[in-house]
């Protein structure tokens, strides 16, 4: 995974292979795995899971939550993989979040996304577009209204 210039900045996340271009999943590609992942594995568990790298994320990648992220992946037992590259995918979008110019909700706006697919039980392709046009004020007040 790594971080390169995308339409709107220099913090798009991109998926990296070997032999493989560089490419760019969108909200609406991992919101639809995480909500797969939850009827696995249980929308809070996954969730909480996921507040668990929130909490710990800041504008600058760091080790020891990558750690942390492989130590809540192993649980998850033959989904370990998935869950580990979903929250990883997560952790670098919250990264870019807290990095972008201006942005006024930052890593917020991830958790908002991520709470209505997995705890409202909104479709991806709905919690995905939310945030389009909408002001940031607007949002502001959706994370509150959630405890965020």
């Amino acid at each position: 995974m790594e971080f390169g210039p995308g339409k709107f900045d220099d913090w798009c996340v991109f998926l990296t292979c070997p032999g493989a271009p560089a490419y760019a999943p969108s909200d609406r590609e991992y919101f639809a795995e995480l909500r797969h992942l939850a009827t696995r594995q249980g929308n809070h568990k996954v969730y909480d899971d996921f507040v668990q790298v929130f909490d710990r994320t800041g504008p600058e990648l760091n080790q020891a939550v990558l750690a942390h992220i492989a130590s809540l992946a192993a649980g998850y037992r033959r989904d370990a993989v998935v869950a580990e590259r979903l929250l990883c995918i997560l952790y670098a979008g919250m990264i870019a979040e807290e990095n972008k110019a201006n942005a006024k909700l930052g890593k917020r706006i991830k958790r908002l996304g991520v709470y209505q697919v997995l705890i409202e039980g909104v479709p991806p392709e709905v919690a995905a577009e939310f945030s389009k046009g909408r002001p940031w004020q607007e949002l502001d007040a959706e994370c509150q209204q959630r405890g965020f």
